[in-house]
């Protein structure tokens, strides 16, 4: 079979286009670009496809790189297909950014396709990796350290903003493709930068690979299955943490939220796996979150954990656990969420107070001791009216809050109380405290009472209040 007939064979098994499809062809003017630019516009009439070539000049070879965007374009009208080509100056680019160069270039060049994708209305990007590029990138990535996500190596189709990027030659072998333009007398250029050993991919392909083949001579093929069998189980498992997220996790703004217990019963796999994907929920900046912190999320979610703990995940977010919860927070919403000191006064004419930095709000109503009123809850409270001071407050907590419990001798401090009820560290800051004008403290509404202002055979007049918390 020739690579024109396999190529067509794989795009229809895998999907990479559709009738009336616009394809946008990153075309450097290597051999393997140049091969797919000529395999892609022989077959556009068959497939009903239309071919637009797209071209970088990052501007780092200056001569080299002019005729390398000669020769593209040259080709590309021989082709007859469209043409857009971009002159970058990257150097410039790189000294005013102090990014690292091959990362600047990916940037911007992306950029670009994406840029005449969109003009084009296109809705894919073919790229011209293959398989000897595939073996190289999971070498690359073994060396560094990398899990099964890692060792999947670069995927045949992926979806990036509104376009889809394709890789048509994913499985075709470099030799395959010389092969490929000699026959059909295609030019290319070479880029005498894959023979400099500062970039560490050169050095796996250049020096790494031809060692490792001296012991397994089929080096590139193993690399190239085991991207195979990875990304497979990978896209499986990728699946299986999908539905444990739309199961397991609570979601609300800026926050995900999960039960120890729900998340310490998966297998560990799945553990790692839904954390890094609650983390990729909320932020777009977490490749650089470490195994390391991963783990440490993991395990705080076990037994003999402690109750209450947390952690700058990184990327802008912190994790939290809450005695039985672990929360994800983003940062932003920590830093509203931990306010500064709050204090509402009390109107009682007004009939109810929202006290919103808490999201509680309070209801007062004015009644006699003939009325019988009589709290249902802990989150509804009867005083004697006439043994108030007013104005009554409701503010957050203090350093040294004491509350005179009904029913104890002597007080207890408000912290040791949060800490009985189990109410979440991130949920004592903002927590309601009602208190008297004389500053004593009434009521921490759904957990206690004080022995302030009982009501009793001589109360005349009754102040009854309910509290509704979020």
């Amino acid at each position: 079979m020739n690579l024109q007939m396999e190529l067509e064979k794989e795009a229809e098994d895998r999907g990479f286009w559709s009738p009336g499809d616009g394809i946008v062809v990153a075309v450097s003017g290597g051999p393997d670009s140049m091969a797919l630019l000529h395999m892609l516009s022989s077959i556009a009439k068959r497939s009903a496809i239309t071919i637009i070539a797209a071209h970088v000049n990052h501007g780092f070879r200056v001569e080299e790189s002019a005729h390398e965007m000669e020769v593209v374009q040259s080709f590309a009208e021989q082709l007859g297909v469209v043409f857009e080509s971009v002159t970058l100056d990257m150097p410039a680019y790189i000294e005013e950014t102090r990014m690292n160069g091959q990362a600047a270039s990916r940037e911007r060049r992306y950029a670009f396709l994406h840029q005449i994708a969109e003009r084009y209305q296109a809705s894919r990007i073919a790229l011209a990796h293959h398989a000897d590029d595939q073996a190289e990138t999971v070498l690359m990535r073994i060396v560094r350290g990398a899990g099964l996500t890692g060792l999947a190596g670069m995927s045949l189709k992926r979806r990036e903003k509104n376009v889809e990027l394709i890789r048509p030659l994913l499985r075709m072998n470099k030799s395959d493709l010389l092969r490929y333009c000699e026959e059909h007398h295609i030019p290319y250029c070479t880029d005498s930068s894959n023979k400099e050993r500062y970039y560490f991919r050169n050095i796996i392909r250049l020096d790494i690979l031809p060692y490792l083949s001296r012991h397994n001579p089929q080096i590139s093929q193993s690399l190239q299955r085991l991207a195979e069998v990875a990304g497979a189980e990978d896209d499986w498992m990728e699946k299986q943490t999908d539905a444990l997220f739309a199961q397991l996790v609570t979601l609300s703004p800026n926050e995900c939220a999960i039960s120890c217990l729900d998340l310490r019963g998966l297998h560990v796999a799945l553990q790692r796996r839904l954390i890094k994907l609650i983390l990729s929920y909320l932020s777009k900046e977490t490749e650089k979150i470490s195994f390391e912190q991963i783990e440490t999320m993991r395990l705080a979610a076990s037994a003999q954990a402690p109750a209450t703990w947390r952690t700058d995940a990184g990327a802008g977010i912190r994790c939290v656990r809450e005695y039985d919860g672990m929360r994800f927070i983003c940062e932003s919403q920590l830093s509203s969420g931990e306010a500064s000191d709050y204090w509402y006064e009390a109107v009682l004419d007004e009939n109810s107070l929202a006290v919103e930095p808490s999201g509680w709000t309070f209801e007062f109503v004015r009644a006699s001791a003939s009325d019988d009123c009589k709290p249902v809850s802990r989150y509804e409270a009867c005083f004697d009216a006439s043994e108030l001071t007013y104005p009554l407050v409701v503010r957050n907590r203090r350093p040294g809050d004491r509350i005179q419990v009904l029913g104890l001798n002597g007080s207890k401090k408000v912290q040791d109380m949060f800490v009985d009820e189990k109410i979440a560290p991130l949920k004592r800051e903002l927590y309601p405290l009602l208190f008297d004008a004389a500053g004593k403290l009434l009521w921490i509404p759904g957990i206690r009472r004080s022995s302030h202002a009982l009501t009793s055979e001589h109360t005349k007049d009754v102040l009854f209040i309910k509290a509704r918390g979020e």
